[in-house]
């Protein structure tokens, strides 16, 4: 099995910087790669077109980089059906999007952990890439790389705000992040993710979370907007998103050299 690089810097107490793909491109995950400048690459699964074989790809050229471990992020459904299928493609991590409830949040634990009495989740023992197929079938090497799976809960609804307590307590749950964009439509504030009353709201989220000893993950475009952030006592980011970086190139250097054109 596989060392889980995010679970290893998370029991070490040491600060964690990812990057989001939108696309399963080989070739991005390795100039990712590359950079040496990230510890994980979280596949946006719940925006990204992808296929089963296309998992499997991701996962291998994310384990071409011992420094790296990979993360999906799952739609609201089929919840289960992705989870599995991440997990046995070889992703390490998961990401759940849209959990409305704590009683949500504790079965979205169970989707990732094994179906053993003491887990008491869902995993049952299958031939995938996770377990080099024929390896590690149901034995307690899996079993306990479902264990060192990190689990992190989206808070984007009203409703999950409202349980945020409830939801934190929850056992296997290791890291939270506030979601502006949902949060912001969910409660009547759509496309309004900078209003005062929900960037009020995730700080609630980071501040609760830290009391209860839940590490806070902030999302962000790029670095320079950290420094508010890590001095509430954030050291979790995942920044960037690979099809923004190549839209901003685009209309930036475009542009730039049309303008230069028109004026020659």
């Amino acid at each position: 099995m596989k060392k889980n690089r995010l679970r290893e810097l998370l029991n070490a107490g040491k600060p964690t910087i990812g990057t989001h793909v939108v696309t399963t491109s080989p070739e991005i995950v390795e100039v990712i790669g590359h950079s040496g400048a990230f510890d994980y690459i979280e596949l946006c699964g719940q925006y990204a077109v992808w296929s089963l074989p296309a998992l499997d790809n991701f996962a291998r050229a994310v384990e071409l980089f011992p420094h790296m471990s990979s993360m999906m992020k799952v739609e609201q459904e089929p919840r289960l059906f992705i989870t599995t299928r991440s997990l046995g493609a070889g992703i390490q991590n998961i990401l759940f999007a849209d959990c409305r409830s704590a009683a949500e949040v504790r079965e979205c634990v169970r989707m990732v952990r094994a179906a053993t009495p003491e887990d008491g989740g869902l995993q049952g023992c299958v031939i995938r890439r996770m377990g080099g197929y024929v390896i590690d079938i149901g034995n307690e090497a899996w079993v306990k790389a479902l264990r060192e799976a990190v689990i992190v809960v989206m808070i984007e609804k009203e409703s999950a705000m409202e349980q945020l307590e409830e939801i934190l307590s929850v056992e296997g749950v290791d890291m939270v992040q506030f979601g502006p964009c949902d949060y912001s439509l969910n409660t009547g504030r759509a496309g309004k993710w900078e209003d005062p009353e929900v960037q009020r709201k995730q700080r609630e989220m980071i501040e609760l979370a830290l009391k209860k000893g839940v590490h806070p993950r902030v999302e962000l475009d790029g670095f320079e907007k950290a420094p508010q952030f890590i001095e509430m006592g954030v050291r979790h980011f995942c920044i960037g998103w690979e099809l923004f970086t190549i839209f901003q190139w685009c209309k930036h250097h475009g542009e730039g050299l049309r303008e230069l054109l028109a004026k020659a």
